[in-house]
């Protein structure tokens, strides 16, 4: 007995060894736990589900989001963190088809289409540019609609999580230890088998009654940046399995994205990776069955038609728009060049056709057009240009019944913008409103909001409302807070609530706080929220505004799938769930979760912990599931709107959750929760079947009613409105057949349901009177004398408002005669803008009157180049004058504006240019010290428009001479070489000459000629006479022993061939007299040695050249034979004649303006020697103490020249060709 009593201890010891060393082993192993933050630094292929929402058409070939479509990313960091969950469901009306908003550029799309995915954003549409293009802010807002869950954002999942937290809590561990009494929801779950790897995935539920789910699995290689894997899986059991679809659609097939059409869910495209192939699968039957095409572009994004549902519109990389009329089987080039994300379908009941086009096309760096195309013939003859002229770039918005363009003129935006596909026409905010960034937030129920940052914010947006022609826009609501979304995109906290008409809730900042406000009215009136009155332990809250008041975070996710911070819902009025806190401002610590069921009039703290809240059966239920990086399996169920919870498991094991999907429809009562059990397995999906809990239908006696209402005032928006909803006591599925049903009454208009009208502020008592920057007699400026139109009280009554009678006559606009006025404020600017153009293009005038009769106002345009035109009024020429200039210069324009009470005028000087093609330096080879210079740039062509030197001269560092002239005067002071540069700029184009100028005390030069075969062999380029004159000068040295460091020879432009060489003055010691002797003497040998022949070259083999000294003239005068005496004689009083000609014109050219004289310059490109003439240094016995050198003739001067001067800039305008004289 003790044998075996000893025998039980030895091994009852043993087996507690065994237990602690396993125990000791678990610890140390604890890790294999995972979820998304642990195990920081390394590469954890942890599931996180990147389901993402969009707002607009437009799917972007990155990343989509299509009916019940989900975008899942197994996070390679395991720092990213868990997301958000989040669930949405789609009414069977909606075809949700978009891409990833996030990633998408086009945000200027509708913001309420009915075809729009339940939680809409604000996709603010930025018409600025910004800047850069691009490339560009990108806004979204927050519009609430459908969303069904709300998180805390105060426990953010990136945070690193402790080994002691990955084990369960202890909550969790008592529901395992009790699994028997718990309550169950009906679930089932299935793992995609062989997906390990995949890091991303894409869901979409068919819904329309359909139990088909499809979902795209990938393995996407970050440092490839491509698809390497992917599998397709096909359920049609509402998710309880799946099937693989490889096989049918290529094994080795690697697919990338997956879209539908919003109007056909039977209708999927597939579209392969384009590493591998560039192709398109295409099924009409929910995924069943596939057909391939092949593709000759590769798709960004995509557009479908909000009717057709075969129509498509696929944007390439090539800027290419492609268009489909067959769901993608076929394609076709619609236009290049067109702006990524601005191309948009017409609007049924707006535009003319249902094929219609809007596309934003870039003409040139800075410059864009807007043009309308047909869908299937977009040629130049089918074209329209809504707009007149150059838009900015990235500006075009059209959205519902408005089009919006931006246009910068001297570096100033102006907002354009048409209502009904009308005539463009000018924002008006108010006057001394200059905005640095503006973007469109909403323009449905026939108005637009626009949030502008002002020329003195940063960090916030004043939120402005327009009046139904979207032109006149007042004030609603100052400092908005703004943030950067994580791509860039500005997001402005303003929030739209579902489901109840003209209420939003804002964040506005006031003192360097943030609070939270609350209107029922678009905006007419904020207050601050109601604080809960008590706490979840219902220990009192003693919080009252305005010092203390409840603040609401209101992001909302860009992932559909992951919850945001605020959620409501259209079948749900009056019930909003936020995370937020209260106190004096908003703050991220001590963030918890909170409910209103009376649309914000009170509040009830329902979570003191991050909770995703997920709407139920339209609202009827709400489910909450904790954030949290541990895996769970329990869910918590509501009833009663929030006041009580239940937990129930939904699975045996528990999950790490990456998101939710929800069935799609209204009913919603069918769930799949995405996760994985630990970081290597496959994708879980768990699907939720909630009708188990519920015994039957609602029956009317399961409803009633409330009232909405604004602190007890029950008329809001003119009208009292009465909802019905579920009684807190009544647990049934009001189903599919169930609608909001509401009724109201009217009520009186008072003056709270008329906001201030344009150009006017509301004062502290509540009183709309005129802003001191504002006439009220402006606004009958632009009208017609016969037609009428509406007197402001300064009050307009809010958009959508509904009251009646009241005070509505003291209010309303008063109908008046329009008055006989005269023309005043008239404007004229350039289609594109600028005030320039290049010759020979068609140049657009653009007038604009401010005040005066329109109609009975004729225009005269004079556009300054001796054609002028005349108009009988303003409305025939609304879509611009255009007009060819000949010539270029600087024309004076000119429009006047005249009827029977007086004329206005508007003047802009226009620069026509044309390119400058090339310039020439004529500057003299070889300069005297101290002695005047003359510098001249020569342009070809010889007009090109304005033109500005830049002058270089001396080897001085100065600051260069800037002239509108083309030609300068200098000195030079050293002897030496001197370098000078000249610049000349026209319009764009920068050209550049420069010139070395030997300079010395004095020197002796003479014009040489040649024998006549050298014209024969001169190309007359600056190449050969470079080469040339190298020869002669060798020539020359060897024929008379000058040395050549004395010698300078430079053949000049032209036929016949002529040339000049300058005799320096030589290295001698001596007085003046001796050197001057000693030069002189040195150039008689010179002069004797050509004389006598004895200078020669040979050019070519069989051409010997002579070279002789000429004596004004290209070739020798003296001709020894006798039977040439009288031709001799007749050549030497011509030569006569003309020195004498010259002599007069060199004398008085100062009295000759505008004379310029260039000696045997031809137009000549380049031109290497010019000398000046040294009469100082001349001697009355020989004319060849002269210096014939071919300088250029200058204009005149009127200044004295000392050093290096320029010439004043004299302009002058013609009335026939004004430019300028140079």
């Amino acid at each position: 007995m003790e044998r075996e009593m000893l025998f039980c201890s030895k091994w009852h010891g043993a087996l507690w060894c065994e237990m602690l060393m396993i125990f000791l082993i678990l610890q140390g192993a604890s890790p294999e736990i995972t979820c998304r933050s642990c195990q920081v630094g390394k590469v954890v292929y942890a599931r996180e589900l990147l389901l993402r929402f969009v707002t607009s058409e437009s799917v972007t070939a990155f990343q989509e989001v299509d009916g019940h479509r989900v975008e899942a990313e197994r996070s390679r960091a395991a720092s990213v963190g868990t997301p958000r969950l989040r669930r949405t469901s789609f009414t069977h009306e909606r075809a949700p088809d978009r891409a990833d908003a996030s990633n998408l550029t086009r945000n200027t799309k509708t913001l309420r289409s009915n075809d729009e995915v339940d939680e809409k954003l604000f996709s603010m549409g930025n018409i600025s540019q910004y800047h850069g293009s691009g490339g560009a802010h990108r806004t979204r807002g927050r519009r609430s609609s459908d969303d069904r869950s709300v998180a805390s954002p105060s426990r953010r999942f990136g945070t690193r999580v402790t080994r002691s937290e990955l084990r369960w809590n202890g909550e969790e561990r008592r529901a395992g230890g009790t699994r028997q009494d718990e309550l169950k929801l009906t679930s089932s779950t299935f793992a995609l088998t062989g997906d390990s790897s995949h890091n991303q995935a894409m869901v979409h539920w068919s819904g329309q009654n359909s139990s088909v789910i499809l979902m795209l699995t990938k393995l996407f290689d970050f440092n490839l940046n491509s698809v390497t894997e992917s599998s397709l899986w096909r359920s049609t059991d509402y998710g309880a399995t799946y099937q693989k679809l490889n096989d049918k659609v290529g094994a080795k097939t690697i697919l990338s994205y997956l879209y539908v059409s919003p109007n056909n869910k039977r209708k999927i495209m597939l579209l392969t990776d384009t590493e591998v192939e560039n192709s398109l699968l295409i099924s009409s039957d929910e995924g069943a069955t596939y057909q391939k095409y092949r593709l000759n572009f590769y798709i960004l994004s995509l557009l479908f038609h909000p009717e057709q549902e075969d129509w498509i519109l696929a944007y390439s990389h090539e800027q290419k728009l492609y268009s489909s009329v067959e769901f993608g089987r076929r394609w076709q080039m619609v236009h290049e060049r067109v702006t990524p994300n601005r191309f948009y379908w017409s609007k049924m009941g707006l535009d003319k056709e249902p094929g219609l086009i809007h596309l934003e096309t870039t003409i040139a760096e800075g410059q864009a057009l807007y043009v309308t195309c047909k869908l299937q013939n977009c040629t130049d003859a089918n074209k329209g240009k809504p707009f007149p002229g150059y838009i900015d770039p990235n500006s075009l918005v059209v959205q519902d019944e408005y089009v919006f363009v931006q246009v910068s003129t001297t570096g100033k935006p102006i907002y354009y913008v048409s209502a009904k596909r009308d005539v463009f026409t000018p924002m008006k905010l108010p006057k001394y409103t200059l905005p640095k960034d503006l973007h469109v937030i909403s323009t449905d129920e026939n108005h637009v909001v626009a949030a502008v940052q002002d020329w003195n914010q940063n960090e916030t947006y004043n939120l402005y409302v327009s009046d139904t022609s979207g032109v006149y826009y007042t004030l609603a609501l100052e400092n908005v807070v703004s943030s950067m979304g994580p791509e860039g995109n500005v997001m402005v906290d303003l929030y739209e609530v579902a489901g109840i008409k003209g209420m939003f809730l804002a964040n506005k900042k006031t003192d360097k706080q943030v609070k939270t406000h609350i209107t029922y009215n678009r905006g007419r009136d904020w207050r601050l929220l109601q604080a809960p009155n008590k706490d979840l332990r219902g220990n009192s809250i003693h919080c009252m505004p305005p010092y203390c008041s409840l603040h609401l975070h209101l992001h909302v996710s860009a992932n559909p799938y992951t919850s945001g911070n605020i959620a409501s819902r259209d079948s749900a009025p009056g019930i909003i769930v936020a995370s937020g806190s209260f106190g004096s401002e908003l703050t991220t610590s001590n963030v918890s979760v909170y409910i209103t069921s009376d649309a914000g009039n009170t509040w009830r703290q329902i979570f003191n912990e991050e909770y995703a809240v997920l709407y139920l059966d339209q609202g009827g239920a709400l489910v909450a599931i904790r954030h949290t990086p541990l895996p769970i399996r329990h869910l918590w169920l509501s009833f009663d709107e929030g006041r009580q919870w239940n937990k129930y498991s939904f699975t045996s094991t528990p999950l790490f959750v990456d998101g939710v999907l929800g069935e799609p429809g209204e009913e919603t009562l069918i769930m799949t929760i995405f996760g994985h059990v630990s970081h290597r397995s496959e994708w879980q999906l768990v699907k939720i079947d909630f009708r188990s809990i519920f015994n039957r239908r609602c029956t009317e006696a399961d409803y009633q009613t409330w009232h909405l209402h604004n602190q007890g005032e029950p008329c809001l928006m003119g009208v009292k409105r009465i909802y019905r909803k579920l009684k807190p006591t009544s647990r049934c599925v009001m189903g599919k057949l169930y609608s909001v049903s509401m009724s109201s009454g009217p009520c009186d208009c008072t003056e709270a349901d008329f906001e201030c009208d344009y150009g006017y502020d509301r004062r502290t008592d509540g009183k709309c009177t005129p802003a001191f920057w504002f006439h009220p007699s402006v606004m009958s400026r632009g009208c017609t004398t016969g037609m009428t139109f509406l007197n402001s009280t300064g009050y307009r009554k809010v958009v959508s408002n509904n009251c009646t009678d009241g005070v509505i006559v003291e209010y309303t606009a008063k109908r008046q005669q329009c008055p006989m006025q005269a023309p005043k404020g008239l404007h004229l600017v350039t289609g594109d803008g600028t005030l320039s153009a290049v010759l020979g293009t068609n140049v657009t005038f653009l007038i604009f009157l401010e005040q005066g009769d329109a109609a009975r106002t004729s225009i005269t345009l004079d556009f300054g180049d001796g054609h002028a035109l005349t108009y009988s009024n303003l409305s025939s020429i609304e879509y611009g004058i255009k007009h060819i200039y000949k010539n270029a210069g600087i024309y004076r324009v000119t429009a006047a504006g005249k009827n029977s009470l007086g004329t206005d005028t508007a003047i802009l000087y226009l620069h026509i240019t044309c390119r400058l093609e090339s310039i020439h330096l004529s500057a003299p080879f070889v300069a005297v010290k101290n002695k005047e210079v003359n510098l001249t740039a020569i342009l070809r062509p010889s007009l090109v428009g304005t033109v500005t030197y830049i002058w270089w001269i001396g080897n001085s560092t100065e600051q260069p001479i800037i002239t509108l002239e083309a030609s300068v005067t200098c000195t030079f002071s050293q002897e030496g070489i001197s370098t000078v540069t000249v610049q000349v700029s026209a319009g764009d184009t920068i050209l550049q000459e420069e010139k070395a100028i030997s300079v010395h005390e004095y020197f002796q030069s003479h014009l040489l000629a040649f024998s006549s075969n050298l014209d024969d062999h001169n190309p007359d380029v600056s190449e050969w006479r470079r080469d040339v004159s190298r020869v002669i000068k060798n020539s020359l040295i060897q024929a008379t022993g000058v040395n050549g460091d004395h010698l300078l020879v430079t053949v000049l432009p032209g036929l016949p061939t002529t040339a000049e060489f300058f005799l320096l003055q030589p290295q001698i010691e001596g007085e003046y007299k001796k050197k001057y002797a000693y030069l002189n003497q040195l150039f008689e040998m010179m002069l004797s040695a050509l004389n006598q022949n004895l200078v020669q070259f040979t050019l070519r083999p069989g051409v010997q050249v002579t070279v002789y000294a000429a004596h004004l003239s290209a070739a020798p005068l003296v001709d020894s034979s006798g039977n040439h005496n009288t031709p001799a004689m007749l050549m030497l009083l011509s030569v006569a004649i003309v020195g004498l000609a010259v002599f007069v014109i060199y004398k008085f050219k100062r009295k000759i303006p505008g004379l310029n004289v260039y000696a045997q310059m031809q137009n000549e490109k380049e031109q290497e020697m010019i000398s000046p003439a040294n009469p100082t240094e001349a001697t009355a016995s020989s004319q060849r103490d002269v210096v014939h050198s071919l300088e250029t003739l200058d204009t005149a001067f009127n200044s004295r020249l000392i050093g290096c001067n320029k010439p004043h800039a004299h302009v002058q305008f013609s009335t026939e060709l004004p430019t300028y004289v140079v």
